[in-house]
């Protein structure tokens, strides 16, 4: 049996800011499930990774890095989100970096699937690389609260990030599984029925 055969199952998880996307990850992990979040990765190569590091200096300037060597975050996402081809660039300079890392991950990984945590998945027709996908969802309302309460955004830097992401009534039809976050029991318990059928699989 070749090692594509043997590995994993590739269940992507998804959804639009604040609906609770690792929430999910952390009952999937609870259930003995490796959970790969591909935002905290990019974020820890982007700060890691020395070539990438260049290559995103290249592309934006001395600027991208603080004094200290750190991302400069908030300049970066006034850059990015102002410029669709800008952000493109960007893109296409991180995702390989990450695909590389996921799949140096999922070699290591047993059991019938893994999750890969994944903020923006239909919109670059990354579903078209899993084996099945899972949204979340919450009201846009509740989302807006729990980001303006982790991340100390205001209403309408929340706003500005839903607006690049596609809205749940175009993601729910190409989704496998739709689950909705506002009940944590009720959220674990659905959970656990799409376990079942995923390890059944």
């Amino acid at each position: 049996m070749s090692s594509l055969q043997s590995r994993p199952k590739i269940v992507c998880l998804t959804g639009g800011i604040g609906a609770g996307k690792s929430t999910v990850g952390e009952v999937f992990n609870n259930l003995g499930i490796g959970v790969y979040n591909a935002d905290e990765t990019a974020k820890r190569l982007m700060q890691e990774d020395e070539p990438l590091k260049s290559s995103l200096t290249a592309l934006l300037g001395q600027s991208t890095y603080d004094q200290d060597g750190e991302l400069n975050r908030s300049w970066i996402a006034q850059r990015l989100f102002n410029d669709p081809e800008l952000l493109n660039k960007w893109n296409a300079l991180v995702h390989p970096v990450v695909a590389q890392d996921f799949e140096q991950w999922i070699r290591m990984q047993s059991g019938p699937y893994v999750i890969k945590e994944v903020a923006i998945l239909f919109e670059t027709a990354g579903q078209k690389k899993c084996d099945s996908c899972i949204l979340v969802t919450a009201p846009e309302h509740i989302r807006i609260q729990r980001v303006m309460q982790r991340e100390s955004w205001s209403h309408h830097q929340v706003l500005e990030r839903i607006k690049h992401q596609w809205p749940d009534e175009k993601k729910i039809p190409l989704a496998d599984y739709v689950i909705e976050n506002l009940d944590l029991n009720i959220l674990s318990q659905e959970l656990r029925r799409i376990h079942s059928a995923l390890s059944q699989k």
